[in-house]
């Protein structure tokens, strides 16, 4: 068997030769550079600090038409184990029973308040305009934000995230998993869910942030308005936990939490049809990144499909199926070791161990999704 590098030449072969190893040092440098970041970071023991420290927040939820959610969750945020907060429900133009569940919860819950948003035309189904209302009528200037159909890993939960702020950090960002059910699409928007949490951990590790998830996060009402809120992007349906993120960090102003507690759980969609729709929602927002955003977000699964392409094209040519499979398995073992890694570290074991497969079929069909897209905008609700 020969084993020597394949001979530069002008063949078909080598130039697809090039274009493998080109792509392999691409998946090499962005797993080493961004994501061993996240592999290394090192939660810092929580400190058991006196209540006098915890700063008093609001926590900020956006409902629409979510009674069933709001009878099921609201009860674990309001009684979580925190000093001196409240919880202000923005009820946006719901048709349901939302409005006497909340009545019902204010019965009980002193520090529960609820803002009501009436049927309007002329109003759109967005998030933003909820969330705006909500800011402007927080009592305190440190906000918590979740939704309606998030339930906190603890009563810790508020502790951990509000617990993170201090005079230089005005943004926190957490991470917000789907619950672990039977089924493979279940699997899949959990490994969605992790690696997208995995990436945006190391981009803010590496000074980059790029976005958070609105079910948990949290920033201050000075930072908001700083930023003048949404006002550049508010046409946009989506865009209040990246487009705010990439306008509102700066060096040195936000904090990431890791801590298995201070998870906010959510059901994930369970149909092949409503999850491609709140993907292809979710995506619609990437058009308005940063060109720098852009290029190092596109590059991973761009690199990623060639490399794998061009591994098929090759594997099976004489004088190159040896350094095209040890230099594939190679890269597929590091990147396993990494990403397998961060999987773990955000607690989802299951997935690390069958992280190559579920890479590969990723990055088929993200983009998939995002190309199939109709490029409409899809209401919030």
């Amino acid at each position: 068997m020969n084993f020597d590098f394949p001979t530069i030449d002008y063949r078909v072969q080598t130039y697809l030769f090039i274009c493998f190893l080109l792509m392999g040092g691409i998946q090499l440098l962005y797993v080493v550079l961004l994501h061993l970041r996240f592999t290394f970071y090192s939660k810092k023991k929580e400190m058991q600090l006196s209540d006098n420290y915890y700063l008093p927040v609001t926590v900020i939820i956006a409902a629409r038409n979510e009674e069933d959610n709001l009878y099921k969750n609201l009860p674990s945020i309001l009684e979580q184990d925190y000093p001196t907060f409240e919880v202000l429900v923005v009820n946006h133009q719901s048709t349901d029973e939302t409005n006497h569940i909340l009545r019902a919860y204010q019965e009980k819950y002193k520090h529960l308040r609820v803002t009501e948003i009436g049927k309007n035309v002329h109003l759109i189904h967005s998030k933003k305009f909820p969330i705006t209302i909500g800011v402007k009528g927080a009592t305190y200037k440190h906000l918590v934000f979740t939704d309606a159909d998030c339930q906190p890993a603890s009563d810790q939960w508020l502790k951990l995230i509000a617990g993170k702020f201090d005079p230089k950090i005005e943004l926190v960002l957490g991470y917000g998993p789907y619950e672990k059910k039977p089924g493979f699409l279940n699997k899949l928007i959990r490994f969605d869910t992790a690696f997208i949490a995995s990436n945006y951990f190391s981009f803010a590790l590496a000074k980059m942030p790029y976005m958070g998830v609105g079910r948990n996060m949290a920033y201050t009402k000075k930072l908001f308005e700083d930023t003048k809120g949404f006002k550049s992007h508010y046409s946009i349906q989506s865009g209040d936990d990246d487009l705010f993120i990439q306008e509102a960090t700066h060096k040195g102003n936000f904090a990431l939490q890791i801590h298995p507690e201070s998870y906010c759980y959510s059901e994930g969609e369970t149909s092949w049809v409503d999850w491609k729709n709140q993907k292809q929602r979710h995506l619609t927002t990437s058009p308005h990144y940063k060109v720098f955003h852009k290029v190092l977000l596109g590059i991973y699964p761009v690199s990623l499909l060639l490399m794998l392409i061009t591994f098929v094209s090759l594997v099976f040519v004489p004088g190159y199926h040896f350094w095209t499979a040890t230099i594939f398995v190679s890269i597929t073992i590091l990147k396993w070791l990494i990403q397998g890694s961060n999987l773990t570290k955000l607690g989802e074991q299951s997935l690390s161990w069958s992280f190559p497969l579920m890479d590969w079929l990723y990055a088929f069909i993200i983009p998939y999704i995002y190309y199939s897209s109709e490029k409409q905008t899809k209401k919030w609700k």
